[in-house]
């Protein structure tokens, strides 16, 4: 029979998914077509994204689909329609149009895009929940010593190692514990976890039951923010079908092992990802971190000893008992095993979702795997690790993406959200968005925090807004410092990143903005003027009609001029000139 997959997770639906399903679920009606919806296979860029799978088996991966496209996909039979072609992203698991695929490989999102993530049966057919069969055949410490032995380190953020984390919450002696799932994910530009919930949720639940297993847990808690509906969704049918199939609940699979979860929808405060945080608000308190230790796998959630990983980290587990430790800590580096799932974001040709192993350069991520900036620019820096990562400019492109090396830059690896930057972005106003974010996510414990982001936020906007004054920067410097070594937890202690290392490598940007009032990028609006080349202009009156202010003066066909004392610099005139005589200076 023949069948489609169509790609509905929050990503495809925002670009029109709904609308293809729809369409395809009407003509499935007479029958001879099987309908899937599965998760993201990673192509964002494409989405809605349909692959067909004809009666001979063939498959074929389609970007940018509509209804009406659909109807000639369908019509296609055997034989490939050649004007598809430009929408064919690539046949079977061949080589794909872009190359996207080609640098990859997909350990997390081996499933993603391509199973029914709303099907357990599905996911038994894809060979789901083997690796739990296996674990449970194993010595509990055999499956810490293998999860230990592959060198899986948390995806999180620390990048703590995962066998020595499980090893700890399974040396306590209780005989209650629980393992969590910190899905709260807040990072702007990431959507890993979201991509995964969405696309496998069954994988994170296998692992969940494995690392109860090994820490002897007989409770799980995931813990996702409510801002993940779909994710939310499929989710808790995930959990019913587990259940219902004996996956979860008494006795699992006859060993004796007793596990079950239930979700914790949060409310979108990102210190909860912060684990003592993020304890405390399942416990049903404020969202406040606390001293450590003890730490969470001595006392944890209600006092019990509790084993917290991530979504990537948990899904990373059921391949490693499946295939070995040794097939794992072969990919990766010395010291940073593996694969790392990186969401692509900014100003990037091809965004999405990526799973590369690590140790890849950043300019191989950027350029070969994203396709690199738009035409006409260049690459100027990438933010690792959120909000409270760092900027790394492009000179420093060739360093291996790894634990190690990314910290030394004075960014951090995160949890895998990647901001492409080019030469029309002003790092100075990075900075300023990163640390309005933290600072308004600040949960007002510790005075540092709360109070010296927002003296480092005042001075970054002054200085965007052509108000800098001398030891301007000094100041940033002497802020940061004293944030990042007296905050209680690691919002923080790293809140201070993206200024310090933008001022670090692009101090001259700052000096710009303080001394010569003048943005390099041309994209802080208090330093930007804007005027008309007259000599060019043909007096179409297309950007004296578009002024909010009528700023622009001049006659039709005769050259036009911006009385740069009312212009506002909303931008406006550029966006609507249709010969590009409108200048930013």
């Amino acid at each position: 029979m023949r069948r489609v997959i169509i790609g509905t997770a929050t990503c495809g639906v925002a670009a029109g998914a709904q609308r293809v399903l729809a369409r395809a679920l009407t003509l499935a009606e007479g029958g001879g077509l099987e309908v899937v919806e599965a998760g993201c296979v990673g192509v964002c860029y494409d989405e809605p994204l349909v692959e067909y799978i004809n009666d001979l088996g063939e498959r074929r991966l389609y970007g940018k689909v509509t209804p009406p496209l659909l109807d000639r996909i369908l019509a296609q039979g055997d034989e490939p329609d050649p004007a598809l072609a430009r929408h064919l992203i690539r046949v079977n698991d061949g080589p794909d149009r872009d190359g996207v695929f080609a640098h990859q490989a997909r350990i997390v999102l081996r499933r993603c895009g391509i199973v029914d993530p709303g099907s357990i049966d599905a996911y038994l057919e894809a060979d789901g929940f083997k690796a739990l069969e296996k674990a449970l055949g194993m010595d509990p410490q055999a499956v810490i010593q293998t999860v230990l032995d592959s060198g899986l380190r948390g995806r999180g953020g620390g990048g703590f190692p995962t066998g020595r984390k499980w090893g700890f919450t399974a040396a306590q002696p209780s005989p209650h514990k629980y393992v969590i799932c910190n899905a709260d994910e807040g990072d702007p530009g990431a959507f890993m976890d979201r991509s995964v919930l969405e696309g496998d949720p069954f994988a994170v639940l296998e692992g969940m039951i494995i690392c109860g297993w090994a820490v002897g847990a007989d409770k799980g808690v995931i813990y996702c923010r409510a801002e993940y509906p779909k994710a939310l969704v499929r989710l808790d049918a995930a959990i019913k079908q587990a259940r219902a199939r004996g996956y979860l609940g008494e006795d699992i699979l006859g060993s004796g092992l007793s596990f079950d979860v239930y979700v914790k929808e949060g409310a979108g405060a990102f210190v909860c990802g912060e684990e003592t945080a993020l304890i405390a608000s399942i416990e049903g308190k404020r969202g406040m971190p606390r001293f450590r230790p003890p730490f969470p796998a001595v006392s944890g959630l209600h006092g019990k000893p509790t084993n917290i990983n991530n979504v990537e980290t948990l899904a990373n587990i059921p391949w490693i008992i499946q295939n070995g430790a040794a097939a794992y800590a072969a990919m990766g580096t010395e010291k940073s095993k593996g694969t790392k799932v990186f969401a692509l974001a900014g100003r990037i040709k091809r965004g999405g979702l990526v799973e590369v192993p690590m140790g890849m350069s950043i300019r191989q991520l950027v350029e070969e795997v994203g396709g690199g900036v738009p035409e006409g620019h260049t690459f100027k820096a990438v933010q690792m690790g959120g909000p409270s990562g760092g900027c790394i400019p492009a000179t420093m492109a060739d360093l291996p993406i790894d634990y190690e090396h990314i910290t030394q830059t004075g960014a951090i690896m995160g949890s895998g959200g990647v901001v492409v930057m080019d030469d029309s972005t002003c790092m100075v106003d990075v900075a300023r968005y990163f640390l309005s974010f933290t600072q308004a996510e600040s949960c007002g414990k510790c005075t540092f925090c709360r109070l010296g982001t927002k003296r480092m936020l005042e001075i970054l906007e002054r200085i965007t807004e052509g108000k800098g004054k001398h030891g301007d920067v000094e100041r940033l410097l002497a802020l940061g410092q004293q944030i990042q070594s007296a905050s209680l937890c690691g919002l923080g202690q790293t809140a201070a990143n993206p200024v310090l290392t933008t001022i670090k490598y692009f101090r001259e940007e700052y000096d710009a903005h303080i001394h010569d009032h003048r943005c390099p990028a041309k994209s802080c609006a208090s330093l930007v003027i804007y005027r008309i080349a007259e000599e060019n202009c043909t007096g179409c009156t297309l950007c004296a009609k578009a002024c909010p202010v009528d700023a622009i003066e001049g006659e039709r066909k005769i050259a036009h001029v911006i009385d740069e004392q009312a212009c506002i610099r909303c931008g406006k005139c550029v966006t609507v000139c249709p010969t590009g005589v409108v200048m930013k200076l």
